[in-house]
């Protein structure tokens, strides 16, 4: 099996990337921190490729995928995971940086991502799988997280949107959509996070999602429940509810 991942340094791609190397996996790493990744890499035995990169620079993507391939082959699988949160109001002019850099990293770093490996897993046939890695955050707007809410809210319509263009191929899109794990990005986090899952079970069942050939589901399932509740609000009812609810800080990417 071969897997590239994004966002490999920590969290659950980090998470992701030990699973799929105890299960005997070639791996790509790919993170902007390049001594973190190379760390990774040798606790897994040294044998993966690893690339210092962000992913809103799609040169450096295609250079890594073009890599990749050279040395292990078409990936079956590719997880888009890598992702940035903030807290962020659009009354305020010093956040709309922020806001770009949420929306590119969480949505374009995402098509960035794939682009390169499609030709390659076309090409070589069989059930592979492209991943997105979502978020609850999209499922209704949540107040303080305008960007990274509307960040995930355009990740799961795009992966629809590629998912219907992969069909024909055979390359299943599944998207996923965390709730709370316990990352260093819900870390920050001043308020309670039901139903906290830790990384390596995140893995575990994200991993089993993939395997299915999932097109869309919520991890833990009891996010799941409360998503489509939250799915059925009038607006007048969740506008009573939510407008109070705690915020993320905001001025946590500099």
């Amino acid at each position: 099996m071969k897997v590239f991942i994004t966002g490999a340094s920590s969290g659950i791609g980090e998470a992701l990337a030990v699973y799929y190397a105890g299960q005997g996996a070639k791996l790509g790493l790919a993170a902007r921190r390049a001594e973190v990744l190379e760390a990774l890499n040798q606790r897994l035995g040294g044998a993966h490729a690893c690339y210092a990169l962000d992913v809103v620079d799609a040169p450096a993507l295609h250079a890594a995928a073009a890599d990749f391939i050279a040395r292990f082959g078409a990936p079956d699988i590719v997880i888009a995971n890598a992702g940035v949160s903030a807290g962020t109001l659009t009354e305020c002019e010093e956040d709309l940086a922020v806001f770009r850099r949420v929306m590119d990293t969480n949505v374009f770093g995402m098509a960035a991502t794939f682009a390169p490996f499609i030709p390659a897993m076309r090409e070589a046939g069989g059930e592979r799988r492209l991943v997105g890695i979502a978020s609850v955050a999209s499922i209704r707007g949540l107040p303080g997280a305008e960007a990274y809410s509307a960040s995930k809210a355009a990740a799961i319509t795009y992966l629809e949107s590629l998912r219907l263009e992969m069909r024909p191929y055979g390359i299943k899109v599944v998207t996923i959509a965390p709730g709370y794990i316990e990352t260093p990005m819900t870390a920050v986090n001043p308020y309670k996070m039901p139903f906290l899952l830790p990384a390596a079970q995140a893995a575990e069942r994200f991993a089993a999602a993939i395997r299915r050939g999932t097109s869309y589901t919520v991890i833990p399932w009891q996010m799941g429940v409360v998503a489509k509740l939250l799915r059925l609000l009038p607006n007048g009812i969740y506008d009573r509810l939510f407008t109070g609810a705690p915020r993320k800080p905001r001025g946590l990417l500099k």
